[in-house]
């Protein structure tokens, strides 16, 4: 009882396709198939290099606060 032998697997196959069919158990094959190409598509995409982003030119808030303060204090 504890292995299986070939005349098991046999009935389970028998009875696997009875109930799937031919035709589906390829189709779920392919479609997995797919499924795992996409992934490795998906993989690959993210170790290329991107597009240099556009770097933003921005000034310390020291600086910009006190430029806000020269202009308080002049009016």
């Amino acid at each position: 009882m504890g292995s299986f032998s070939i005349w098991h697997w046999l009935i389970v196959l028998v009875i696997v396709l009875l109930l799937f069919g031919k035709g589906k158990i390829s189709d779920v094959m392919g479609d997995m198939a797919k499924g795992v190409k996409s992934f490795k598509k998906g993989l690959a995409d993210d170790d290329e290099p991107t597009a240099a982003k556009p770097v933003i030119d921005s000034k310390p808030s020291d600086v910009v606060s006190s430029n806000t303060d020269e202009k308080t204090r002049a009016s």
